[in-house]
C-alpha cells in the first residue's frame, strides 16, 4: 500500500530522506516507555502498528509478540534503514511508505500501535488532530495505542506553552538540516487527543515527552 504525502510531509519526508543514515546511527535502542507500554499492553495481538517508524527500532519489539507489524513512514530512507535492521536482526515487518494525516492502513484492523516522535513534525493543528483520528480509525475496537511528542518540559526549553521550532540536525562534516517541530505543552496535548477521536486512558509526562495511551473512541 502506498499514499501520496501531504505538502507539509513532503517537507518531513525530504528532511529525513538526508539525514536517514546518520538518524538510524543515532537511535539503536528502543525508548523504555514504549518498553513499559507493550510490555503492561501487548497480550499476542494479530496486527501491530508502527507509526512513524523511523529506523524500526520499536517495530523490533513490536515483531516479538504480534503476529504481523506494518510500519509507515513518510521516509523512504528510514524505511530503507528500518528494512536493514529487520534483516540484520531477524524480524518480520511489512514497510509501508505513508503519510500519518492518512494512514494507508484498513479501519479497525490494528490491536496495538505505536506513535512516537512523530506527531510533532506535522505543521499545523488540523493535521495533528487528524492523524490522532486515523490512528483511531484503523485501531480494532480494544486496540490501544501510545502516542508521543516532544513537550516544552523538556529542559531544552524555556516555554509553558506550545510553539513552532527547528531544530538542526547536525551530519557528519557539519552541514546542518533543520528539522520541523511542534512542542507541545501537556495541557495542548491533551486538548488535540480530546479533538480527535480517540479516548485517553492515561496521559503523562516523561523524559522531556507528552505521553498518552489511547483507544478509539
Amino acid at each position: 500500500m502506498t499514499d501520496t504525502p501531504h505538502a507539509a510531509d513532503r517537507d518531513v519526508q525530504r528532511t529525513y530522506n538526508r539525514i536517514a543514515s546518520h538518524f538510524a546511527k543515532t537511535r539503536e535502542y528502543p525508548w523504555p516507555e514504549v518498553e513499559s507500554f507493550l510490555d503492561e499492553e501487548c497480550a499476542a495481538p494479530a496486527v501491530a502498528l508502527d507509526l512513524g517508524c523511523g529506523n524500526g527500532r520499536h517495530a523490533e519489539l513490536l515483531a516479538a509478540q504480534a503476529a504481523d507489524v506494518v510500519c509507515v513512514d513518510a521516509s523512504t530512507g528510514l524505511l530503507s534503514e528500518a528494512r536493514d535492521r529487520a534483516a540484520a536482526n531477524d524480524f518480520d515487518a511489512t514497510l509501508v511508505a505513508g503519510d500519518a494525516a492518512c494512514v494507508p492502513v484498513a479501519s479497525g484492523t490494528v490491536d496495538i500501535a505505536v506513535y512516537v516522535a512523530t506527531l510533532h513534525h506535522l505543521r499545523d493543528r488540523d493535521a495533528r488532530v487528524a492523524s490522532l483520528t486515523e490512528l483511531a480509525r484503523v485501531l480494532a475496537p480494544e486496540g490501544t495505542a501510545l502516542v508521543s511528542a516532544w513537550s516544552t518540559a523538556h529542559d531544552r526549553f524555556d516555554a509553558t506553552t506550545g510553539f513552532d521550532t527547528t531544530v538542526d540536525w547536525t551530519l557528519p562534516g557539519g552541514e546542518t538540516v533543520p528539522r520541523f517541530y511542534h512542542v507541545y505543552d501537556p495541557d495542548e496535548f491533551d486538548a488535540d487527543l480530546a479533538a480527535s477521536d480517540l479516548r485517553v486512558v492515561s496521559s503523562t509526562v516523561s523524559s522531556g515527552n507528552c505521553y498518552a495511551v489511547v483507544a478509539p473512541a
